[in-house]
């Protein structure tokens, strides 16, 4: 059973972005929690997704179901503050999990591999705003991003720095006696700027070397994911 959480709403430079649709790879966050009884099977797509070069696919683990019997010892309270983000943003009066918002605009349960890839194709196919280029330097990562279209606001560059696979026996709760497989664990998601888009973007951030990170242009108040790339 899907469970719901109701709450009050008080290398040389990567290029990602190019001039035809359909080229540039989709951000997909997945929220979930080893808690959560319909949770592994989403886990697993996303294991798949994390594999292919068309999305970029994020582990963001909840803490609300840390209750029911067993920790999520990936839980952080930061996720469940932007998966509560998103759902203000669109007018929902609930969180779930599993749940995959999909470039920053749609959801849709996680377990459902259909509807997921549904969603993945139909961002693929909207035209391009923002072109935008990493490249790792040592202990800092280069961010270069320009408009190709008019936006009408500040976007936010925000970096992601995850753990590409980590497996899990689950000792008590609704998953007891599994050993779970996550992709992409998400340990640090941070605002770096932002930008104007009026003039092209360029700036550093320190990383660890040996780090894979994603850098994620959005726009402000959980909206539209503009532009996303990834360094492993």
């Amino acid at each position: 059973m899907m469970r719901f959480l109701t709450y009050l709403i008080l290398v040389p430079f990567l290029w990602v972005s190019s001039a035809s649709a359909g080229e540039r790879p989709v951000l997909v966050e997945l929220y979930t929690s080893q808690g959560c009884s319909s949770c592994p099977p989403a886990d697993a797509l996303l294991l798949k997704l994390a594999a292919r070069d068309d999305v970029i696919a994020l582990s963001l683990h909840v803490d609300y179901w840390d209750y029911i019997g067993w920790k999520d010892i990936f839980a952080d309270p930061a996720h469940t503050a932007r998966q509560r983000g998103y759902a203000k943003a669109g007018h929902r009066k609930m969180v779930y999990t599993p749940q995959m918002i999909i470039n920053g605009t749609d959801h849709v349960v996680g377990n459902r591999p259909k509807d997921v890839n549904a969603l993945i194709r139909r961002h693929q196919a909207a035209p391009d705003r923002v072109a935008l280029s990493v490249v790792r330097k040592g202990d800092q990562v280069q961010i270069e991003a320009r408009a190709t279209a008019a936006i009408n606001t500040p976007l936010v560059v925000q970096i992601a720095r995850f753990t590409p696979q980590r497996t899990v026996a689950i000792e008590r709760g609704e998953n007891a006696g599994l050993t779970l497989s996550h992709a992409n664990v998400v340990t640090d998601l941070s605002e770096l700027a932002r930008w104007n888009t009026a003039r092209p973007l360029t700036l550093k951030t320190p990383v660890n070397p040996d780090q894979p990170v994603v850098v994620i242009v959005q726009r402000p108040g959980y909206g539209a994911v503009e532009a996303v790339a990834q360094l492993r």
